[in-house]
């Protein structure tokens, strides 16, 4: 089944990405072409936020928690500021114990499928207040919005694979 999932997977990702790309989106909005691939990925069961409205909401008091689920080599060559890092492979034997279930919570990985996943999993848990950053990590630099590590902010975007990083259209590529 895993095996079905990925070669219709990779086949979608190689349909899209030899159409060509539409770089010239306007700011604040994902190309059409990934749009479509988003549209082909994600299963719509964790609501999204768009990478404006989530900037806009860090800037608030009451933020919301960031949750991200990618791998230690992601989150080591960037991250949202104040992330928590979530092992993306333990996530099904996750508690969240230390989290507040009413507390606003937003999750994010690469594109937005693994971090779906973990959304899932919260709302699971009892969590209320859970939403997927729209277009991940790569939506959010591609847009323009800071990452950083731990010594700071970085242009640096891990992305995920060479099948991926066509759709990170900003930032210095870094593969750890």
């Amino acid at each position: 089944m895993k095996r079905a999932a990925f070669a219709g997977l990779f086949s979608a990702l190689l349909m899209l990405s030899a159409c060509g790309s539409d770089s010239a989106s306007p700011p604040g909005q994902a190309s059409g072409m990934y749009k479509q691939l988003l549209r082909r990925l994600y299963h719509n069961t964790v609501p999204t936020v768009s990478a404006a409205a989530l900037a806009q909401e860090l800037k608030a008091p009451a933020a919301p928690v960031l949750l991200d689920a990618r791998t230690p080599a992601e989150y080591r060559v960037s991250h949202l500021a104040g992330a928590h890092f979530v092992n993306f492979d333990s996530i099904a034997t996750e508690t969240f114990e230390t989290l507040d279930r009413e507390q606003p919570v937003v999750v994010y990985c690469s594109v937005g499928v693994r971090s779906e996943r973990l959304g899932e999993r919260l709302q699971a848990l009892g969590f209320r207040k859970v939403r997927n950053l729209y277009g991940g990590l790569f939506e959010w630099v591609n847009e323009g919005y800071p990452v950083c590590t731990a010594q700071g902010p970085t242009t640096n975007v891990h992305p995920y694979s060479k099948w991926w990083s066509p759709w990170l259209k900003r930032g210095r590529k870094v593969y750890e």
